[in-house]
């Protein structure tokens, strides 16, 4: 899907910023997104994440968006955040007050969705945002510190 890489201006020069691509497809959806970085002193900055979207035709478009905002949230917290910790053979992640999350001032500080009508067939927007997350902001990481990622959660080092 073009669409993504288009609208986040693949190809142009951004100085100091990175972008990664992936794309998938689920549940009859098609979805692909591009995730705009920098690596600065402080840490990862996610910039913006651009994603398109082909569900087929659309009933509720603002329900395609905020499904896609919502699952790149959670595809890009599971990347950088989430994980089960374990002493002895145990979980000791057990609440939420133990289980870190990306938090809203770690989020991307903009999240644009397309909307694109190419296929007949009515896909699904619950799941399919979720997963081009994580591989998109791993090839940004990639592009920015020439390291592939070999675990989650992703690491800067």
């Amino acid at each position: 899907m073009a669409a993504a890489a288009e609208k986040a201006g693949w190809g142009r020069p951004r100085p100091g910023r990175q972008l990664g691509f992936a794309y998938h497809r689920c549940f009859g959806s098609h979805v692909a997104q591009c995730v705009e970085i920098s690596v600065e002193p402080k840490g990862l900055i996610l910039h913006r994440v651009v994603c398109a979207v082909d569900c087929g035709p659309l009933v509720n478009p603002d329900t395609v968006k905020a499904q896609m905002e919502s699952g790149i949230v959670m595809g890009l917290s599971a990347a950088l955040k989430e994980r089960i910790l374990l002493e002895e053979g145990r979980v000791v992640s057990n609440n939420f007050d133990s289980y870190p999350i990306l938090r809203m001032g770690e989020a991307p500080r903009r999240i644009d969705v397309f909307l694109i009508q190419g296929q007949k067939e009515l896909g699904g927007v619950g799941e399919p945002g979720t997963p081009p997350a994580a591989p998109a902001l791993a090839n940004a990481l990639f592009a920015a510190t020439g390291r592939r990622a070999e675990s989650l959660p992703l690491r800067l080092s």
